[in-house]
């Protein structure tokens, strides 16, 4: 089992159901960027990072294969961008960063 050892949230987003741009390092070893929180349908969830094919639909670069680990994934994800955004409300306005900030 991959073990999440970074979570990073880039980038907060006020307007709109994109809230937040994740990395996400496993072990140590490998690093996932551009991992999307969006808040839509009054629940949030992850969006893996994509490209664009020629037909104009998207396709996963990168993603879980299995439920288990989608569901842990979202969750960690979910969970260091509510605390985040928590520190970052509750610092001064002089401290936030709202381009990098890690967790």
């Amino acid at each position: 089992m991959m073990n999440l050892t970074d979570i990073k949230i880039r980038k907060f987003f006020d307007e709109g159901p994109m809230k937040a741009v994740v990395s996400v390092t496993f072990n140590d070893c490998l690093a996932v960027h551009d991992i999307k929180v969006i808040y839509a349908r009054e629940r949030y969830f992850i969006v893996m990072p994509s490209r664009k094919n020629p037909d104009g639909t998207y396709r996963d670069i990168v993603h879980p294969i299995n439920a288990d680990f989608r569901a842990a994934l979202e969750e960690a994800v979910i969970n260091a961008y509510h605390a985040q955004l928590a520190e970052a409300q509750s610092a001064p306005e002089s401290d936030l960063d709202k381009d990098t900030v890690i967790i």
